[in-house]
């Protein structure tokens, strides 16, 4: 593989490029009118505006990114995450055409893309799940019956999608018929989807996923578990690795279960099972990520492995040049999202221009970031600009130095999450 287009913005473009770069792979950006000044863009070795600021007209423009790879005789994409990272149609296309895509195939990307069609496909398996309802919910009333059953709450969930989107906390039966028409309306909106499940309602569960590798030869293997409890709406802010609530057996139980879901769905590359822990470390198999994380630096921290690397290796058909038991931890690792947002006024994102951009600068301190002072934060994307990551001996020693690096880090001119506490 000679060049890749990385088919993505910001701080996980710049990310990749820089793998590829120390792998001798040449890189090509793509770009928004939005962007042309970007640190990403300059980085590559070459360039190509595919339109204007708004995703629809640009970084969702599959075909066109396609046709960009074609005339500049592109062998790989890499899709970063989010835009079109998941979009299963993108991927084959993309195969059609004869440009390997980094990361699962199509129909790994459908079988986990749908909670769904996910949960039926890891039931051989015996991988714990959330007592439910495994099929789309087609009459309220019956489902209702089933719901007290369960006994509530009741958690009602879209099918596809994520984000907390198609998702409502139903506490009682009389809730329960207004609660499921609501998600039912936001999932088709969100979607173009509108199927639901229901299943038990766990509450305050820690969130654990597991990171897996695995190759096109039948290899799989798993590389610890991050804990992403702490979110907002839906959203992951802080991650860590590895997990301060896990002992070794539960680590190696859902480093097993997470491997055989990778198993399930014929898996190859970097993916992430996803688990509720419960208060009783029971835990429940939630959903697959099929794609690289924005929390996976805090893995390779622990590990020393490249994931991105490893991702481009596995594409080229290369096997894992390791087994489960080659791989160690060692340390801790916190990765916090630095966004553009006004924490006293709700978290409303925020936009302007960055006038000082001074970040700490210490070997424990790792910054994924494409953001500079005189940078304008625009309103067309993600508002997450910058992950800031510290590795410690433990977790005291990270803790302590994830609060000098936030005391050390300057930014004016923007509100941030930096802010925050």
């Amino acid at each position: 593989m000679n060049k890749i287009l990385v088919a993505n913005r910001g701080e996980i473009a710049l990310r990749i490029m820089k793998t590829c770069r120390a792998m001798g792979i040449k890189t090509v950006a793509i770009y928004s009118e939005a962007d042309k000044n970007t640190p990403f863009v300059k980085f590559a070795d070459q360039a190509i505006c595919v339109g204007p600021p708004p995703s629809s007209e640009s970084y969702l423009l599959g075909d066109k990114i396609l046709q960009v790879c074609k005339d500049l005789n592109v062998d790989g994409i890499h899709p970063g995450y989010g835009f079109l990272s998941e979009n299963a149609d993108f991927t084959r296309k993309a195969t059609e055409a004869g440009i390997t895509f980094i990361g699962p195939s199509p129909k790994s990307m459908e079988l986990m893309g749908n909670k769904l069609a996910a949960k039926e496909t890891v039931k051989k398996y015996g991988i714990p799940m959330v007592e439910g309802v495994d099929e789309a919910i087609v009459d309220v009333e019956k489902s209702l019956i089933k719901a007290k059953e369960i006994g509530f709450p009741i958690l009602v969930k879209a099918a596809a999608g994520g984000g907390g989107k198609g998702m409502r906390v139903v506490e009682k039966a009389e809730e329960f018929v207004e609660q499921m028409n609501l998600a039912i309306s936001e999932a088709e909106s969100s979607f173009g989807d509108g199927s639901v499940f229901i299943e038990r309602y766990v509450g305050s569960p820690r969130h654990i996923e597991i990171q897996v590798l695995a190759d096109t030869h039948g290899n799989t293997v798993h590389l610890f578990e991050r804990d992403c409890s702490i979110q907002r709406r839906h959203q992951k802010l802080v991650e860590e690795a590895p997990s301060a609530v896990l002992t070794d057996t539960l680590r190696k139980e859902m480093g097993e279960a997470a491997v055989n879901v990778a198993k399930a769905c014929n898996y190859s590359g970097a993916g992430t099972v996803e688990f509720l822990l419960d208060a009783d470390h029971k835990f429940y198999f939630l959903e697959m990520n099929t794609r690289l994380q924005v929390e996976h630096p805090v893995t390779e921290l622990i590990t020393g492995l490249d994931l991105v690397a490893e991702q481009i290796k596995v594409a080229r058909g290369e096997k894992l040049d390791y087994v489960q038991e080659d791989i160690k931890a060692h340390g801790h690792a916190i990765e916090l999202r630095l966004t553009a947002e006004e924490p006293e006024n709700d978290f409303v994102p925020a936009i302007g221009s960055i006038e000082k951009y001074d970040p700490p600068q210490h070997e424990w301190v790792r910054l994924d970031d494409f953001v500079y002072e005189g940078y304008e934060i625009p309103i067309y994307y993600d508002n997450m600009f910058a992950k800031l990551i510290v590795w410690g001996e433990d977790r005291t020693q990270a803790i302590q130095r994830m609060i000098i690096a936030c005391n050390e880090f300057t930014i004016e001119g923007v509100p941030t999450t930096l802010d925050f506490g």
